[in-house]
C-alpha cells in the first residue's frame, strides 16, 4: 500500500482523470475542478453547495425543464419541475459504511450531498482513554452518555453497535473478510445477481479505499490462538485477519508519522500502528483507517456536507403520487448541547437510509407506520439476523503476558465447516467488559441453565478459589482475557417490529419476536473449555446468555432485506427501496443471509455495487421509472 498513487487505490470508474494527478496540490485542485465539471455551468465558480438558483436565492439548486424534444407533450409536468429547486439532491441518513461510500460516490457523479449522523464527530484528542470513561464510550443520551458505542437489549438478543461520524468503523475491530461463496446463493438475494461474478471487483474497490492489509501485529493472543487450534487439531485453519490498519515501513518504528499513504496526498496525516489494542475504544493514534479518513474525508473534500449530532425524524415524498419522483421533505431535530430539540426541514431530490441495520429499521418502521412512506414493503423487520454469533472466552488469572497487545482482532480459525472463531481483545484498562461476564456453562433447557450455571460457579470457588475471585474482579480483565468472537454460517433469523414495552408505555421503540435464537454455540463452548483446561485459563461467557438466555452480537443484520420483489424484502438487488424512486438502502440491513464473517466489507462493497449504478448527475433523468426497481 505504501507508496501507491491514487489511480490504484481510488476505485472510481467515474473519475479516471482524478488518479492521474500525483502531487497534494494537483490532486485538490483535480478533485475541485472535476466537481464543478459535473455539477455544469451552474455550479461554475461557487462551492457545490452554495450553487445559486434562477431566482437568485443561494444553497438551492432549481431543477431546469427538459429539452423540447425531450418534454414533448409533458409541459404540465416540467413546469411543475422548474418551479420546484431542492436544498440538496441527496440526503444519507447515517455515515457508516454504505453512508460513507455513497457519499463520495455521489460527490464524485456531480450530485449536492448532504450527510446526517445523529453521532458525534471523534477526533483522537477527544476519544476516550479506556472504557471506564463511560460519558465518552457509551452511547445513551437519556442518561447524558453521548459516546460512540451502544448496547441494545431485546428479548431475544443484545445487540453492540456504533454511533459517530464515521458509524461503526470508530468502534469496528478494523476485520475486513470476504465470505465464503456459498453465502450468496442463500437467503433472499440469491439470484438477484450474478454476485460470484459481480461481487469480486466491488470488494477490491471497498479494499483498497479501507487500506485492507494481512495483520503484521501478530501478538501473545494470536499465538495462543495458534497454540488452542493445534490441540483440537484446526491448526492448518489458523490465518492473521485482513485488517483496515497502517502499519507503515517495516524499517521504521511503530508510531512512525507518514504523509497520506493512500490517496496520493488527498488523506491525512497516518501514524503506523503502535498495537496497543484500543481500536474498538476508538484509535487515539491515526493508524485505524475508519470512514472519517477514507471514503467520508474524500467526499466532504468535494463538497459534500455532513451536519453531526441530528437525527432525522421525518422522510416525505413532495408529489401528491407519493412515490417520490418530484423528490422528498426530509425533517430532522438537533441533538447537540445547547442546539437539543431545534428543528430544520430541508428537501431533495433522492435519499439513502444507512443508519445502520437497527437504525434503519427503527426510522423506516416509523415512517411507515405514519404515513409519510406508506408503500413502504410489509417485510420491512423481517429475516433480521445476529450472525449467528456468540461472544465467549477465556481469563488467565494474573497472566504474566499481556493479551491486550495488538490490534482489536489480530487472528482466526475455524473449528468446523460452519463456525469461525477471532481472538479479540480490548486495551490495558479498558475493563468494563468484564462486569458482563461470568464463568462458562454448558446448555441447558429453559431456566435449568441459570442453575447450571450455579453449580459450575459453585464448583470453581470451591476448587480454584483464588481464579473464581479474578474472574468476579473486573480489574485487568482486558490484559488477562482472549475474547472469542464465534460466528457462523448457518440460517437463523427473527424479527423486529415497533411495540410497547411494559416498562415504558409512553412511546413505541423496536422489539424483536419469533424463534429463540440460540444463546450459545456449543462448538464455540466446547472449543474455550477445552482451550482453558489445557492452558490452565478460566472459561469465560457473556452474563446476558446466562441470565436472560439471549446471545449478544456486534453484526445485527437484515430487516430491510434485497429481494426479488416487495413480498419478501424491501430493496432489489440494486439496493432500490421497493415503491419509491431515488431512494436506497445502503447498510448492514440489506443482507439477506448470515456471512459467518465480518461484515463490515461486505456492507462496504454492496454500497459500491449500488452506487455503481447511479447516473452522473448531468445524465440523471429523475422521474425516470428505470428508479423505481418494482412497485410495492
Amino acid at each position: 500500500m505504501l507508496g501507491a498513487t491514487r489511480s490504484t487505490l481510488w476505485g472510481s470508474r467515474e473519475r479516471p482523470r482524478i488518479a492521474a494527478a500525483r502531487a497534494p496540490g494537483a490532486v485538490a485542485s483535480r478533485m475541485r475542478e472535476e466537481a464543478r465539471e459535473c455539477a455544469g455551468p451552474r455550479g461554475a465558480g461557487r462551492a457545490p453547495h452554495r450553487a445559486t438558483a434562477a431566482g437568485g436565492k443561494t444553497g438551492r439548486r432549481t431543477v431546469r425543464a427538459p429539452s423540447r424534444a425531450r418534454a414533448g407533450s409533458n409541459n404540465q409536468k416540467v413546469n411543475r419541475m422548474k418551479q420546484q429547486s431542492y436544498d440538496y439532491d441527496y440526503v444519507v441518513v447515517g455515515s457508516g459504511f454504505g453512508g460513507s461510500v455513497s457519499a463520495l460516490r455521489l460527490s464524485e457523479k456531480g450530485y449536492r450531498v448532504l450527510v446526517i449522523e445523529q453521532g458525534r464527530r471523534w477526533t483522537p484528542e477527544n476519544l476516550p482513554e479506556s472504557t471506564w470513561n463511560l460519558s465518552r464510550w457509551q452511547w445513551r443520551p437519556a442518561l447524558g452518555l453521548r459516546g460512540f458505542f451502544s448496547m441494545r437489549f431485546f428479548r431475544h438478543v443484545v445487540v453492540l453497535h456504533g454511533n459517530a461520524v464515521g458509524g461503526g468503523s470508530i468502534t469496528y475491530a478494523n476485520t475486513l473478510l470476504v465470505p465464503p461463496d456459498k453465502v450468496w446463493r442463500e437467503g433472499t438475494w440469491a439470484g438477484l445477481e450474478d454476485w460470484e461474478r459481480v461481487m469480486p471487483a466491488h470488494y477490491a474497490t471497498a479494499k483498497r479505499m479501507l487500506g485492507v492489509v494481512t495483520n503484521r501485529r501478530m501478538d501473545a493472543a494470536d499465538f495462543r490462538l495458534k497454540d488452542m487450534a493445534k490441540l483440537i487439531g484446526v491448526e492448518k485453519s489458523f490465518y492473521p485477519t485482513e485488517v483496515g490498519v497502517f502499519f507503515g515501513d517495516d524499517a521504521d518504528a511503530p508510531g512512525t508519522r507518514y504523509a497520506d499513504p493512500y490517496f496520493g496526498g488527498a488523506g491525512p496525516e497516518r501514524t503506523s500502528c503502535i498495537g496497543c489494542g484500543g481500536c474498538m475504544v476508538g484509535c487515539r493514534h491515526g493508524a485505524k483507517n475508519t470512514l472519517d479518513r477514507n471514503y467520508l474525508y474524500l467526499a466532504e473534500r468535494l463538497g459534500a456536507q455532513v451536519r453531526e449530532q441530528t437525527k432525522v425524524v421525518d422522510v416525505r415524498p413532495l408529489d401528491a403520487r407519493a412515490d417520490g419522483a418530484a423528490g422528498y421533505a426530509v425533517e430532522a431535530v438537533s441533538l447537540a448541547a445547547g442546539a437539543r430539540g431545534a428543528k430544520s426541514r430541508l428537501t431533495c431530490r433522492g435519499v439513502v437510509f444507512a443508519a445502520s441495520s437497527l437504525g434503519t429499521q427503527d426510522l423506516l418502521m416509523r415512517l411507515k407506520e405514519k404515513g409519510s412512506l406508506p408503500r413502504l414493503s410489509d417485510a420491512l423487520g423481517k429475516r433480521v439476523r445476529t450472525n449467528a454469533e456468540s461472544l465467549i472466552g477465556v481469563r488467565f488469572p494474573k497472566s504474566r503476558v499481556d493479551l491486550s497487545k495488538g490490534v482489536a482482532i489480530g487472528s482466526g480459525i475455524y473449528i468446523d465447516e460452519h463456525t469461525h472463531i477471532e481472538a479479540t481483545r480490548y486495551p490495558s484498562g479498558s475493563d468494563t467488559m468484564g462486569l458482563l461476564t461470568t464463568v462458562l456453562t454448558r446448555g441447558a433447557p429453559g431456566g435449568l441453565r441459570v442453575l447450571v450455571w450455579l453449580g459450575a460457579l459453585a464448583k470453581l470457588v470451591l476448587t480454584r478459589p483464588l481464579s473464581a475471585w479474578r474472574m468476579i474482579d473486573p480489574r485487568g480483565f482486558a490484559r488477562e482475557t482472549m475474547i472469542f468472537l464465534c460466528m457462523q454460517t448457518l440460517e437463523g433469523h427473527l424479527t423486529m417490529r415497533l411495540k410497547r414495552r411494559w416498562f415504558w408505555p409512553f412511546s413505541k421503540q423496536l422489539a424483536t419476536s419469533g424463534a429463540k435464537i440460540p444463546a450459545y454455540i456449543p462448538a464455540a463452548n466446547d472449543f474455550a473449555q477445552k482451550a482453558a483446561r489445557a492452558l490452565g485459563g478460566v472459561p469465560m461467557t457473556s452474563l446476558t446468555e446466562i441470565l436472560l438466555n439471549v446471545p449478544m452480537t456486534a453484526h445485527c443484520m437484515g430487516g430491510a432485506a434485497m429481494a426479488r420483489d416487495a413480498r419478501d424484502g424491501v430493496c432489489d438487488g440494486r439496493s432500490r427501496v421497493f415503491g419509491y424512486r431515488n431512494m436506497y438502502v445502503c447498510d448492514g440491513s440489506v443482507l439477506g443471509a448470515n456471512l459467518g464473517v465480518n461484515p463490515s466489507l461486505t456492507i462496504t462493497a454492496l454500497a459500491e455495487h449500488a452506487m455503481s449504478h447511479v447516473p452522473a448527475a448531468r445524465e440523471q433523468r429523475w422521474d425516470s421509472t428505470a428508479e423505481t426497481p418494482v412497485a410495492a
